[in-house]
């Protein structure tokens, strides 16, 4: 009979890879069974709600992080725990289900190889259409090249967001962990910028600005590791991460970037905001796919240091 933390390990194992695994197999889950969406709908019904005055505002969004972010992962905690106390394999399935809407590998790659193969066909209206489900940015006057860059930008920060914090979270709390930190990153794109939501989203932007600054910079360790294993120059993406990490307004968003303009050799701008790489040269479409293997790689990386994580937790904790 196995002890009782290695047979946790074993469950708590199966979760992660099964949930990878329903990543790369099956499409997202529908909006009305989405948690990601749900998210979205407190957080934007509580935002009509929301005072105007900045210091009422940013108190407001103070209780919005403690209910929106809370209540999820406490949902995740009471759901997860009855399905324990059915069957571990009940665990195992419900476990995989949620988390697998915590994070996205192959949805995120699928995007930028699209905007990548419609600027290979000279199809630039479609890339910039196309961009809009990477990035934010208005991309109706950008430039092939910039096109590209905002793809390929896309990617390696969302390297971070998208699986690395959120496989980091589980490692380190479980499902509820990886479903809170979901709900606090949908939170901040929501309402974590300046503007109209500027105070009220104060609190979500920056606990999600700290609760990314060892995932973001563990993203670039793997980006450049899966850069040394694929033979690019991973000294150059070093170099350029330490001379341009601090660009960006974001205190994690340049660490990654950065990282991956110098694996590619290309130079990544937002213009107006900030140049990385600046004596590289202007990306092309095939970048775009350069990229998304690298993040493939990094993705596999990752993967091997949550179990890591999640045995040392295990083993720890019992």
């Amino acid at each position: 009979m196995l002890s009782p933390w290695l047979d946790n390990l074993i469950w708590d194992a199966a979760v992660l890879l099964a949930a990878v695994l329903l990543d790369l197999l099956l499409p997202e889950p529908p909006h009305a069974l989405h948690p990601v969406v749900w998210t979205g709908r407190v957080t934007g019904a509580l935002r009509r709600l929301a005072p105007r005055q900045p210091v009422a505002a940013f108190a407001f969004g103070c209780v919005m992080v403690v209910v929106v972010v809370g209540g999820a992962g406490a949902a995740a905690w009471f759901g997860l725990g009855a399905l324990a106390s059915l069957h571990p394999i009940a665990y195992v399935i419900g476990g995989a289900v949620a988390l697998r809407t915590a994070f996205a590998v192959t949805g995120l790659t699928s995007a930028a190889r699209r905007t990548g193969q419609a600027l290979a066909e000279g199809r630039l209206s479609d890339a910039r259409v196309s961009l809009r489900s990477l990035v934010s940015r208005d991309a109706a006057a950008l430039t092939p090249p910039l096109v590209a860059a905002a793809a390929i930008e896309s990617v390696a920060e969302n390297t971070t967001d998208s699986f690395v914090a959120p496989w980091l979270a589980f490692a380190l709390f479980g499902v509820p962990g990886a479903i809170a930190y979901r709900a606090l990153n949908t939170m901040d794109s929501m309402v974590g910028y300046r503007g109209a939501t500027e105070y009220l989203g104060k609190a979500a932007a920056r606990l999600d600005d700290a609760v990314n600054l060892i995932p973001a910079r563990l993203s670039a360790l793997l980006l450049l590791a899966s850069g040394w294993l694929a033979r690019l120059p991973a000294g150059r993406a070093w170099r350029t991460m330490r001379s341009d990490r601090g660009a960006t307004a974001s205190p994690n968003a340049g660490v990654t970037m950065s990282v991956m303009a110098g694996l590619l050799g290309v130079r990544l701008e937002k213009p107006g905001h900030y140049v990385l790489g600046s004596e590289l040269r202007e990306p092309a479409p095939a970048d775009i796919d350069r990229a998304v293997r690298i993040v493939n790689r990094t993705a596999v990386l990752a993967v091997v240091v949550a179990l890591a994580v999640l045995a040392g937790r295990v083993a720890i904790t019992g």
